[in-house]
């Protein structure tokens, strides 16, 4: 039978409330007439549908109750600067859970918990379920970063504790760390790592003891606010003696011995193609036309496991490592700088070990014939993305270097190559979006000093297209032997979140005609197609993130939603990403040693263990990037406050909006701060609305707002929109619940980097040891 929805949702919310108490029927009605809910015969029909769809339960005399869940369920507790929190459980598709403050067992962000779940979700109003942590079943973290505040002599000999640290982070940031005389003593104003002792527990609700195991430095010294991070993050910065021991025996050029059994290509002109800054070369091409028409590729990668041997100290830190980490003004390499800068990158004019992918395409972008084989390459140009675009500018009147002019022939062969393998990804469905990369330049004390924008061109686009041939060829080759072997993947979004999303488009007119619970990469690229140019075109990009899943490493070929590729996986940067490396380890042991069982049995006993560490190592380095980029782009900002700025809602929530300013940074317009009316949040359309004169903010939309607050410490930008009639003040209230993105799936398309997630997901393509924000990440 109908029913009116907004009627349930308000009985429920009596019982939901109260979860253990039961009413009679004269208390609801009392209840229902102080809150205008309803007749009593709408009370009534109310009631006998709860109790049919199993949401109360009744004694049949007259007496109603909340059904309890009591169910118990696990996930990871996410706390509130207020003191509640929700716990996220691992079906990605499940509600989180409301936990109340009186609740949470004192839990800490990213404690593991055990939840029972004492009220089910209110299906008529949106609202989650709700429940109380059982248990602390694993601790979201042993140690934590902060500034060291010492205590007096006098507390001192009391406690016999020497001060405390207290944490950036604004979820622990109100937990005073107490550490003991027992570790080391550090300075006032010390930037500390901290193992935890003791975590929060009745008697000390608010506070934490633990032990000092590193001094960063003092918080005001250059630089040590991007190593707080760092640390904070556990990514590792100290190599083992064994392992630079392994490095520093490694000769720095190619010898004899090691030229046999390899193709002598140097004579090849093959280059590099990078940025300005890189240090570190892993990849060169070259092109050239053959007699039948059609075009000879030559992918050649650094052959960085030749050095790095399996279960030696080298492949060990790598392997704890995962990947490179590139931030403002550093790289955290995954390997010492003797092999990335030197024997293992594709320096110019010097003879290097490849493991080299040639392929054979014809004009109309079908491969038609490879070799995977091991090479000794010589670059014949150090190249960067600038000028190679420059050199395929016909407008350029800018003097060139003379290998730019020699290439020239070669680089236009590529610009062409390029675009027909564009239009064959774009055929088959693969996900494309464009967006200027942003790059944080920093002085030489670690200042911010300026944010560069930067728009791709067909040097870096054609690069890109290589890449993706390589990877796609190397993935297919190895799964047509029918062997163990490492992919990269990102499978097919969940039917409910594109049933949800293809709901969303329709509420802005688009018609989907698409099937959700069989959705192909080309739907989804046609509904893009579709919004560029127009003013949906960026709230709907965002919601078909949302709706898709995070690319990640695994030893079972699941293909590539997002490049719309059968198979795929990363071959091409062996120097910074431990996959890449296992990828080169297997490609020789299966050529040397053949595809016997025995081999076989060798990778498959470690290979899930590779893709799971080699994902989680890249989560690390993504988060651990992201916030130092908002530490720098909030420090950019600090001396800005009070100025107004054009921007661009970049998302609407609850609680507000991010806004975004055409230099990337991002920030919030809390709620509190519309203050001209009281605004409500639609989230199927993700609007908020006035309700008196029905003014409405929508992503997308171009807005001036005013700058009013920039905590350096908590990496937070809060702004007000622009009121040219307001009195000028000043606000200090930060408010943050950020909550950035989605998912990062962008990581698969270009060379560097990690990936990151959106609203900031899009940004990570990293060339040098420079941060760069780039817009292809989840297909790298």
């Amino acid at each position: 039978m109908a029913q009116n929805e907004k009627i349930l949702a308000n009985v429920l919310e009596i019982f939901r409330h109260n979860p253990q108490k039961q009413y009679s029927i004269d208390q609801i009605e009392r209840m229902a007439r102080r809150d205008h809910i309803g007749s009593f015969t709408d009370l009534i029909k109310a009631l006998s549908f709860l109790e049919h769809e199993k949401k109360i339960i009744t004694d049949g005399k007259g007496h109603y109750q909340l059904a309890q869940e009591n169910t118990e369920v696990e996930g990871t507790f996410r706390a509130n600067d207020k003191g509640f929190g929700f716990v996220k459980l691992d079906d990605e598709n499940a509600d989180n859970i409301f936990i109340a403050s009186d609740y949470t067992d004192y839990a800490v962000n990213g404690d593991r918990v055990k939840v029972r779940i004492t009220a089910d979700g209110n299906p008529w109003n949106d609202k989650g379920p709700e429940g109380q942590v059982e248990e602390i079943v694993e601790r979201g973290f042993e140690t934590l970063v902060g500034e060291f505040h010492p205590m007096t002599d006098k507390q001192v000999k009391v406690s016999h504790f020497i001060g405390y640290v207290l944490s950036n982070d604004k979820k622990l940031h109100n937990y005073r760390v107490y550490v003991s005389d027992k570790s080391l003593i550090p300075q006032m104003g010390d930037m500390v790592k901290v193992s935890i002792k003791n975590y929060p527990d009745k008697n000390n609700p608010e506070s934490m003891t633990g032990v000092v195991i590193k001094t960063i430095g003092n918080k005001n010294d250059p630089g040590v606010d991007i190593m707080s991070i760092v640390a904070a993050h556990d990514v590792r910065t100290e190599w083992p003696d064994d392992a630079m021991k392994q490095a520093n025996a490694i000769p720095d050029h190619v010898t004899d011995e090691e030229r046999k059994g390899r193709d002598d290509i140097t004579d090849q002109p093959a280059v590099t193609i990078d940025g300005d800054d890189s240090k570190d070369f892993d990849d060169a091409v070259v092109l050239w036309k053959l007699p039948n028409g059609n075009y000879h590729l030559g992918v050649h990668i650094a052959d960085v496991s030749h050095y790095v041997t399996e279960k030696s100290p080298l492949d060990q830190e790598a392997f704890a490592r995962g990947n490179s980490t590139y931030l403002v003004d550093r790289v955290i390499p995954m390997l010492p700088f003797r092999l990335s800068n030197g024997i293992c990158s594709l320096n110019e004019g010097e003879d290097r070990l490849v493991l080299s992918c040639d392929m054979e395409i014809t004009p109309q972008g079908k491969r038609v014939n490879y070799r995977i084989h091991p090479s000794v390459m010589r670059s014949h140009g150090r190249m960067t993305y600038n000028n190679v675009n420059k050199t395929l500018d016909p407008n350029n009147t800018d003097k060139l270097e003379d290998k730019y002019v020699k290439l020239r022939p070669m680089l236009q062969q590529m610009a062409e190559l390029h675009k027909i393998l564009y239009k064959q990804r774009h055929k088959r469905g693969a996900i494309d979006f464009e967006e200027p990369e942003a790059q944080i330049i920093v002085d030489k004390n670690g200042k911010p000093t300026d944010i560069v924008l930067h728009k791709r061109g067909i040097a870096e686009k054609m690069i890109e297209s290589f890449m993706l041939m390589a990877n796609e060829t190397v993935a297919e080759d190895y799964f047509r032997k029918h062997v163990p072997f490492l992919y990269r993947v990102h499978e097919t979004p969940d039917k409910d979140r594109i049933k949800s999303f293809f709901e969303f488009c329709s509420a802005f007119g688009l018609n989907i005609k698409a099937d959700p619970n069989h959705v192909k990469p080309l739907d989804l690229q046609k509904i893009v197609t579709k919004t560029v140019g127009t003013p949906e075109e960026a709230v709907v990009q965002m919601m078909m993130l949302r709706s898709l899943k995070q690319a990640h490493y695994s030893d079972q070929a699941l293909g590539h939603f997002g490049l719309a590729a059968k198979f795929y996986t990363h071959f091409t940067s062996p120097i910074r990403r431990y996959s890449d490396l296992m990828v080169h380890r297997m490609i020789h042991a299966y050529a040397e040693h053949g595809t016997g069982k025995d081999v076989q049995k060798h990778f498959t006993s470690y290979l899930s263990q590779v893709a799971e560490q080699t994902s989680t190592q890249e989560r690390r380095s993504v988060d651990t990037e992201r916030e130092v980029d908002d530490l720098k782009m909030t420090e950019y900002m600090s001396d800005q406050v009070g100025q107004h700025f054009d921007a661009v809602v970049s998302s609407v929530t609850s609680f507000g909006m991010f806004i975004q300013l055409p230099n990337t940074v991002e920030g919030l317009v809390h709620i509190s701060n519309l203050t001209d009316d009281f605004y409500t949040f639609n989230e199927k359309t993700l609007t908020l609305t006035g309700r008196g004169a029905h003014k409405q903010y929508k992503v997308g939309m171009p807005i001036k707002v005013t700058l009013i607050n920039a905590n350096v410490e908590q990496h937070q930008l809060d702004f007000e929109v622009y009121d040219p009639n307001a009195p000028k003040h000043h606000r200090n209230d930060h408010r943050n619940n950020r909550r950035r993105g989605n998912r990062g799936f962008r990581n698969d398309h270009g060379r560097r980097g990690n990936g990151k997630h959106w609203n900031r997901n899009f940004h990570t393509s990293r060339n040098g040891s420079h941060n760069r924000r780039s817009n292809n990440n989840y297909k790298r």
